[in-house]
């Protein structure tokens, strides 16, 4: 034994003391403080050491931990559609097909909007979004008449960024297919070949939502992101459609306004609205939270970075195809209640016909389209008084999934991949991993009886209130977390993430830390109740 000269006398050590031993003492351990991580880590040879160095590891850092735990679940995510990419066919690589003979993508559970989308949209054609239409037909390939006796002209669903992605990936898999004819590589479906660079970039697109939540929880609570990495959500959703482009720029804005540089975090937001509309709704609670702060100029530069990104990525397609470009919001307000949505689960438990029975093919739905309108506003009235009159004001992420998960509960629309929107607000929200992993896991299984539904119950599929049941076990689960959100918001000394008021908001960025300043013209009635516990908590000790 070696005696070290950085030690009291009479302490003996096997090797030398490194010369810094700092330590992140304050950091939360799961495999000491979560039933799960301590039943994970006991595979791994038990919980941390209470006297180990925390936060010295060069390698295994936490942050690259969850990265492999993530390309672990992306390789999940990726071998559930699988079954669905075999290669058919013989010929040139844009003769084959993928194979979907005989409704695989239902009783397999690989369905991905991905691989239809290449021919429906024109991409297997070489033609560029936006400028490209097409006539909708029905089963027979008879072209359609819409409700006003007009042809049913189709052009790219989605907005301008993931329709710019869907062409560059086409772009790439017909080289891919170009240069099976030059040299002797695989030859592999044209299709297949554009869902596996799609999904290439939508994997890295995850990993930068993953990294972005990691900073944002911070060095303390780290650890909370590895449900990210690790969600079951993304097993069967991360590459059913092209979502986790949204959450890589709604993240990356999140983590440029806890940086305090608002200006970056409009950018990202316009970029993350130009691939999917709903990072915009992040511009409610950090108006929300400007309000009580006073801080509505930072919130004014990022609203308007974002809306001048929005245009500039949008102007180009909207002067030069303006009917191609518009087709996205045309298509929002003629769709009807989705299979997953609140109002389809009623009516197939009561037979209720809805709000617009008996509409023409592509007649909007108008009484459905302002109910959830109404609904969706109310449920941001209720969150805004919440926000404002709150004891302690909250914290960015919980404001965040309040309001994006009042969109989906109330929206007409709940496609099954949506559900990536709420899985790093969530974490950052509410912490409590068996809680968001038994939510998770209810999310992932919908995709189960939805599929089994869809494959008809005469092919010995599942009924449909098998599942709309699940659909609605979802809900449910959503809206206690919810519950438990507002809970903690009036509680702040029961928020894990503000270890007992010791910290504020990690992600707040100009409203961490900074006090209450409501403007003159805000009502007595919406001004902050301080509580009893909440005064308790701010006093010095």
């Amino acid at each position: 034994m070696v005696d070290s000269p950085a030690q009291p006398e009479g302490w003996e050590s096997p090797a030398r003391l490194a010369g810094d031993l700092r330590s992140l003492d304050d950091r939360d351990l799961p495999s000491r403080t979560d039933t799960i991580g301590a039943a994970l880590a006991g595979t791994i040879g038990g919980p941390v050491g209470r006297h180990a160095l925390i936060g010295r590891t060069r390698f295994l850092t936490p942050l690259r931990v969850m990265m492999l735990i993530a390309l672990v679940f992306l390789a999940l995510g990726y071998s559930t559609k699988a079954a669905c990419l075999q290669t058919t066919g013989s010929g040139t690589a844009e003769q084959r097909v993928a194979n979907w003979e005989n409704n695989r993508a239902y009783y397999e559970l690989c369905y991905s909007d991905t691989v239809p989308l290449y021919t429906a949209e024109l991409l297997n054609l070489g033609k560029f979004p936006y400028k490209s239409s097409w006539v909708e037909t029905d089963d027979d390939g008879t072209p359609q008449i819409t409700y006003d006796g007009e042809p049913a002209v189709r052009y790219m669903e989605y907005p301008v960024l993931t329709g710019i992605y869907q062409y560059l990936s086409m772009t790439v898999a017909k080289t891919y297919s170009a240069l099976t004819r030059l040299v002797s590589v695989p030859v592999v479906a044209e299709v297949v070949m554009f869902f596996n660079i799609a999904a290439f970039g939508l994997a890295l697109a995850w990993l930068t939502t993953l990294w972005a939540t990691a900073m944002l929880a911070g060095p303390r609570r780290i650890w909370d992101a590895a449900l990210v990495a690790a969600s079951p959500i993304v097993i069967f959703q991360i590459f059913t459609n092209f979502d986790a482009l949204a959450t890589a720029f709604a993240a990356g804005a999140l983590l440029a306004w806890a940086r305090r540089r608002p200006v970056l975090a409009g950018v990202l937001i316009g970029l993350g609205v130009a691939a999917k509309l709903y990072p915009l709704l992040l511009l409610i609670p950090l108006t929300l939270l400007a309000i009580r702060a006073g801080r509505l100029r930072e919130v004014g530069k990022t609203a308007a970075a974002a809306v001048g990104t929005w245009l500039l990525v949008n102007l180009p397609i909207m002067v030069l195809f303006p009917r191609g470009w518009s087709e996205f919001f045309r298509l929002n307000t003629r769709r009807g209640d989705d299979m997953d949505s609140l109002y389809n689960v009623v009516k197939s438990f009561t037979g209720w016909p809805g709000f617009d029975p008996d509409l023409g093919f592509w007649e909007p739905p108008t009484v459905l389209n302002a109910v959830s309108a109404a609904l969706f506003a109310a449920c941001c009235i209720v969150i805004g008084y919440i926000a404002l009159t709150a004891p302690r004001r909250p914290r960015v992420a919980q404001l965040a999934f309040l309001v994006v998960a009042a969109f989906l509960l109330t929206n007409k629309v709940w496609s099954p991949q949506f559900s990536l929107w709420l899985v790093p607000l969530a974490v950052l929200a509410l912490p409590h991993r068996r809680l968001l992993l038994a939510w998770m896991t209810i999310d992932m299984l919908v995709w189960v009886p939805r599929m089994l539904f869809l494959f008809g119950e005469q092919n010995m599929g599942l009924p449909e209130q098998a599942f709309t049941a699940t659909v609605l076990l979802r809900d449910i689960a959503v809206i206690g977390l919810c519950a438990l959100v507002i809970r903690q918001i009036y509680r702040p000394q029961q928020d894990l993430v503000r270890a007992g008021g010791a910290v504020d908001d990690p992600a707040g960025g100009v409203f961490d830390g900074a006090p209450d300043a409501p403007p003159r013209w805000l009502p007595d009635w919406l001004r902050p109740r301080p509580s009893v516990a909440a005064t308790r908590e701010a006093a010095p000790v």
